[in-house]
């Protein structure tokens, strides 16, 4: 049986894993690196356990440090594993450090690399996932593409001849998510769910407090998730704000989905979100300039604000999606994945 080594490391990667593992472990033995890169409970363990993906083989505990530090540290463990795994194809998932790492490793050894989520573009080289997504997608040897515009993107930049595309796998972690927790479509209890961890919405105190105030405004009640190195940043703060906004702590994958089906709007900085907001077919307010996901702008469904303007939460307020609905991300995802991969 050949085998295929799966490099993880944050939120995002775990929950596009589960499906994945569940349908590659079928016709494939499958190992698991696990960098380390969320170390925290409620971003690692805690999606494991609740989503019943197998434990990792390998757990580097590779956390914290600057992008350099950390990516050099992920590399150097990664081709370490790598060459004692031997595996006949490495997978990676996504834009983070440990995607990165994981296809400099595959890519030096010469091992057949696979590449989840391929051809997003925010065309914004400021933001560290952009440079991981183009560079691993240029030296990755199979593109999975999510969409028809990242297959145009990869078009552009001369990769057609090695992009697929699959879909969305996150089409399948969100339908497992709603079968394990028995969520019903279509719920709305109302409030506004809020997530925010840009650095360039978050990282100063004076900046998250202002867009936190402007979203009082709106008189309707908030419920941020905040992360805790935010809310240390906000601790001398927090009693400033009415009790529009809760601030809950983090939640684990099946909580939080529950949490996007029962609220009215999703307010948002990060790129998943989005397309996970697009799924459920909630109104998407992206609290940005730029999206990788620009299919849910052009259908309607997200809206992209800047912050800085002033009084933004207008915009909100005013936002409606249309009555047209259709399926951008496709279905079945990782069944054709494991497919494609059978056939290479």
């Amino acid at each position: 049986m050949k085998k295929i080594v799966s490099i993880v490391g944050a939120r995002p990667q775990f929950i596009k894993l589960q499906p994945f593992s569940k349908e590659v472990r079928k016709e494939f033995k499958e190992v698991i690196f696990h960098t380390g890169q969320h170390f925290d409970r409620n971003m690692s363990k805690l999606f494991f356990d609740e989503l019943n993906i197998p434990k990792p083989e390998y757990e580097l505990g590779i956390g914290g440090g600057t992008h350099a530090e950390q990516t050099s540290k992920m590399l150097v463990e990664i081709e370490k594993s790598l060459l004692k795994e031997k595996p006949d194809f490495v997978v990676v998932f996504g834009d983070t450090n440990s995607t990165l790492a994981g296809a400099l490793a595959a890519s030096k050894l010469n091992m057949p690399l696979i590449h989840i989520e391929a051809g997003l573009r925010s065309f914004n080289n400021e933001m560290p996932e952009e440079i991981n997504r183009k560079i691993t997608d240029h030296i990755s040897g199979y593109l999975f593409a999510p969409t028809e515009t990242s297959m145009d993107n990869l078009d552009r930049e001369g990769l057609r001849s090695k992009s697929y595309l699959t879909g969305d796998i996150m089409v399948d972690s969100l339908k497992n998510a709603m079968k394990m927790r028995r969520i019903e479509e279509n719920a709305s209890s109302g409030f506004f769910l809020l997530t925010l961890h840009r650095p360039s919405n978050v990282d100063t105190p004076s900046k998250i407090i202002g867009i936190l105030k402007d979203l009082e405004k709106m008189e309707i009640k908030i419920i941020f998730p905040i992360h805790p190195r935010t809310r240390k940043m906000l601790e001398d703060s927090i009693d400033e704000f009415s009790n529009k906004i809760e601030f809950v702590d983090p939640l684990g994958y099946l909580d939080f989905v529950n949490l996007m089906q029962s609220s009215s709007m999703i307010i948002t900085d990060s790129g998943g979100i989005q397309k996970e907001a697009y799924m459920l077919k909630k109104p998407c307010v992206t609290l940005r300039t730029e999206t990788e996901w620009k299919e849910t702008v052009n259908s309607g469904w997200n809206i992209l604000i800047n912050p800085e303007e002033d009084n933004f939460w207008e915009k909100i307020i005013s936002f409606k999606t249309p009555l047209k609905y259709e399926n951008l991300f496709g279905e079945n995802v990782a069944e054709k994945m494991v497919s494609l991969i059978k056939g290479f």
